[in-house]
């Protein structure tokens, strides 16, 4: 799942133009990556992806957390010490300095993880997928780190440029047969003979979508009710039976009788839905290992939706994690 890169080498140097301003790019930023290769590109982007979260979830991340929640405990627990009876500097006092400890070093913290995100290889490579989508190259997906995306927000910290959009190029006429050169008949005839009894490389084929990813995509966020339903469907038979034997009425036993099987019912409804929710998935995932082995063939791959891009960041994480 990690393998698949936003976009491949081979769809970013189709087009003369678009490789020219790639070049351009790594000239002005002074990086050592070549964007067109995919293997310098991948690791390139795992290394920062390593750095970023270092620096956003390392000690000095906890410790400020730590610190935050002894700074907001402590008036509050403080004047219950023994020994700090009858002494208000040191039942409140150190809450203070506790605070501005933890918000120095969160903001520490926030300083290093921003300038590791504008370090010069990755502002380069997101100018590289604003030039893309220019150029119209499908850009397969955006990691959520990349532009300082969190898994819970859609706000990103240095979104991908933007650029006007470039026409394509025209499918211009070849040379007129008078304008042939003995050059040009020698190169050629040398490109026969060099070819001859070689099939050309089909060009590697994208994998179709399959059905059951179209259901995971219309289905991934529907669900997950069904245990919240049938517990609220347990506790109104429970209450019921509590309810008949103090006030003997056989009333709330026959809730009990109704809300139990329904609680177990809607359970088992869930546990099916889980099911195949899980199946669906893998076939997902499945379908975007096939992406990216495809990608990895010199293909040219299409955006994935919103759904897909969202199970591509879970993965990921699972990866890391």
């Amino acid at each position: 799942m990690t393998g698949l890169l936003p976009v491949s080498g081979a769809a970013l140097s189709a087009d003369a133009r678009l490789l020219s301003s790639i070049r351009d790019v790594g000239a002005r930023r002074g990086v050592d990556v070549d964007y067109t290769d995919d293997a310098a590109t991948a690791e390139m982007l795992a290394r920062h992806r390593r750095t970023l979260s270092a620096a956003e979830h390392g000690p000095l991340m906890w410790l400020g957390s730590l610190v935050l929640v002894a700074a907001i405990v402590w008036p509050f627990l403080g004047h219950t010490v023994p020994a700090f009876e009858g002494r208000p500097e040191l039942a409140f006092g150190p809450a203070g300095p506790l605070l501005v400890v933890a918000v120095t070093s969160l903001v520490v913290v926030r300083r290093r993880w921003k300038r590791e995100l504008l370090h010069p290889r990755l502002a380069g490579y997101r100018e590289v997928l604003g030039l893309a989508r220019a150029h119209g190259v499908p850009v397969t997906h955006v990691p959520g780190w990349l532009v300082g995306r969190s898994m819970s927000g859609d706000r990103e910290t240095v979104p991908i440029p933007a650029y006007a959009e470039v026409e394509p190029l025209p499918a211009g006429p070849g040379p007129a047969s008078g304008e042939e050169t003995e050059a040009t008949k020698e190169t050629e005839e040398a490109a026969k003979k060099a070819t001859e009894g070689v099939a050309p490389a089909a060009p590697p084929a994208v994998p179709s979508k399959p059905a059951s990813v179209a259901s995971y995509e219309a289905t991934a966020d529907e669900g997950g009710w069904h245990d919240e339903a049938g517990c609220l469907l347990l506790f109104v038979g429970i209450g019921g039976v509590a309810w008949a034997f103090s006030e003997e009425n056989a009333l709330g036993y026959l809730a009990a009788v109704l809300a139990v099987p329904l609680a177990i019912t809607t359970w088992l409804a869930g546990a099916r839905q889980g099911r195949e929710r899980q199946r669906l998935r893998e076939a997902a995932v499945a379908y975007v290992q096939a992406l990216s082995a495809a990608q990895s063939a010199g293909a040219s791959v299409p955006e994935l939706s919103p759904v897909l891009r969202k199970l591509l960041e879970e993965e990921a994480e699972k990866v890391r994690g």
